[in-house]
């Protein structure tokens, strides 16, 4: 069966990774296109799954750079915007486990200044899922014009958010006063070890996860790094190893899982209501194969997540 379409819908950001300068009052930054749901999109037009990109892109050399990307990666940009803003620059450090911290120049950007009138014309009559997340659903001005345009999509499509909390950017706060919202309106919520920190401060991950069930989304992934992933679905719950791989660094490594299992679901007909057909099982394959495609991701440098003819290959995976 061939994946239905996935709209992916936020932000596009130009992720600049330090690099050793010749000289010591320089400063060298290797630039690649990067943010989450543009990682997302990106990953998921790779494995194969048709993938529409709402975005807003900026018309300077950033928004042109992101542009040749998406296309390049077989993303359909037919419904992004060509804003007038800038883009958004983020800054990266890599620690020595290949972690990153990120410090942000996102003022008055492009990718936060939505409009009711700009989603307005998107056709979701093709559409199985629809996914965002991260700060597309908390910058303002247009943090609640996408709260109501996924309200409207879930009549149609699941609905899928990766909070990807950034707490220099957006106070923790804030998330946690939205989060049960998006719970409402959301069938999918993944997210990461951190994120749940940040959320939940101190909340052991299957507590976490029956809160949010209780809130009304029915599956929750929290990926947890190398410790693999917890997997519950309406409280029945596994865990997922991590698949070993050399890691370069750890970007987009969570965009990637997320792509994984979006695609697996989307390719075995699972997405497009409430997931009602659902079972562990099918979550649990859906999973490993994610694992696998965030651990190659994590095998480069950069958000660059793989293609279809690389999962072809063996994997490995750590003991649970």
């Amino acid at each position: 069966m061939s994946p239905r379409q996935i709209t992916v819908l936020g932000e596009c950001v130009a992720d600049a990774f330090t690099e050793p300068a010749n000289a010591s009052n320089e400063l060298v930054l290797r630039v690649l296109p990067g943010g989450g749901p543009a990682n997302t999109a990106v990953a998921l037009a790779r494995l194969g799954t048709p993938a529409r990109f709402l975005a807003r892109l900026s018309g300077d050399v950033f928004g042109r750079l992101f542009r040749a990307h998406l296309e390049a990666s077989g993303v359909d940009l037919s419904y992004a915007v060509a804003a007038a803003e800038p883009s958004t620059l983020a800054v990266a450090e890599l620690d020595a486990t290949g972690q990153a911290a990120f410090s942000f120049h996102a003022q008055s950007t492009a990718d936060w200044q939505w409009t009711a009138g700009e989603l307005a014309g998107a056709d979701l009559s093709e559409t199985a899922c629809v996914h965002t997340g991260s700060l597309a659903l908390v910058r303002e001005p247009g943090g609640m014009v996408v709260e109501e345009f996924l309200a409207a999509a879930a009549a149609r499509a699941t609905v899928s958010i990766d909070p990807n909390v950034r707490p220099l950017l957006v106070a923790p706060e804030v998330y946690r006063a939205r989060l049960a919202r998006w719970c409402a309106l959301a069938d999918i919520l993944r997210l990461s070890e951190d994120d749940l920190e940040l959320l939940l401060p101190g909340t052991p991950p299957e507590q976490a996860c029956d809160l949010w069930h209780a809130a009304g989304v029915r599956l929750v992934v929290i990926t947890l790094g190398g410790d693999g992933a917890l997997v519950s679905l309406d409280g029945e719950r596994l865990r997922i190893p991590a698949v070993s791989t050399r890691v370069v660094d750890t970007v987009g490594a969570g965009d990637s899982f997320t792509a994984g299992l979006l695609h697996h679901l989307g390719a075995r007909g699972l997405l497009g209501g409430r997931l009602t057909g659902l079972g562990l099982g099918d979550v649990a394959e859906a999973c490993r194969f994610a694992a696998r495609v965030a651990a190659l991701t994590c095998s480069v440098a950069g958000p660059n997540p793989p293609w279809r003819d690389q999962l072809a290959q063996p994997a490995t995976t750590d003991a649970a």
